[in-house]
């Protein structure tokens, strides 16, 4: 079986082996994650060149805080102004797609791989199968959240810190827990929280009024 055959089936989330092909698209991207997680880092410059090389697409404005680790790179897309804190981990067997302005804070997981649970088929054959995740616009991922293969998770959620997400989580709620679900909707109490209790400065009110977002890096 030929390697685009392999990835198409990889895809698709049907049974895939590893083949030695597979094995070499991964030994390449691990060549490209030596030398980003042991760049200086203030070197702002060389971190874009090599994540440009890593993942599928990167917009304007990413940030991926060293050390990190991912599979293949070649499924995985982010948005403008993305940014990830320390030991982000992406398995992305089958398509990562990440939206505009997400959030990830240190030590997660974005899992779309998994094993055959026949334990026959897992242990003679090592079939394995990918499920994509979709996480979209606005998204905020706290520490230690755990996303399983095959989810979606709504635009400006956010998932509360060491949460288990198995399952799609709506548009515009807090989800936490293991298994993360949905706690309440997000909505003007939360818009008008700062405001009340922890008055913004003018740029920060004047950034807020505005279409732009706030680059972080």
């Amino acid at each position: 079986m030929t390697l685009e055959q392999e990835l198409k089936h990889m895809a698709n989330g049907d049974l895939y082996y590893q083949t030695p092909e597979l094995l070499e698209l991964r030994f390449k991207v691990r060549d490209l994650l030596y030398q980003y997680n042991r760049l200086n880092y203030r070197d702002l410059s060389g971190r874009k060149q090599l994540l440009s090389k890593i993942f599928k697409h990167i917009g304007h404005h990413c940030f991926v805080e060293i050390p990190f680790h991912i599979d293949y790179g070649i499924n995985t897309t982010l948005g403008e102004n993305f940014f990830a804190n320390n030991n982000l981990t992406i398995l992305d067997a089958a398509p990562v797609t990440i939206g505009n302005d997400v959030l990830i804070a240190p030590n997660v997981g974005i899992y779309t791989a998994g094993h055959a649970l026949d334990p026959q088929v897992r242990r003679k054959t090592g079939a394995e199968f990918g499920l994509p995740v979709t996480i979209g616009n606005n998204v905020w991922l706290g520490a230690n959240v755990t996303v399983t293969p095959g989810v979606t998770i709504g635009e400006n959620s956010v998932i509360g810190a060491g949460s288990v997400v198995t399952k799609d989580i709506p548009a515009n709620v807090l989800a936490y827990g293991d298994p993360a679900k949905a706690i309440r909707k997000l909505g003007q109490i939360d818009h008008n929280f700062y405001r009340q209790n922890q008055p913004m400065p003018q740029w920060a009110l004047d950034i807020a009024k505005g279409d732009q977002p706030f680059h972080r890096v």
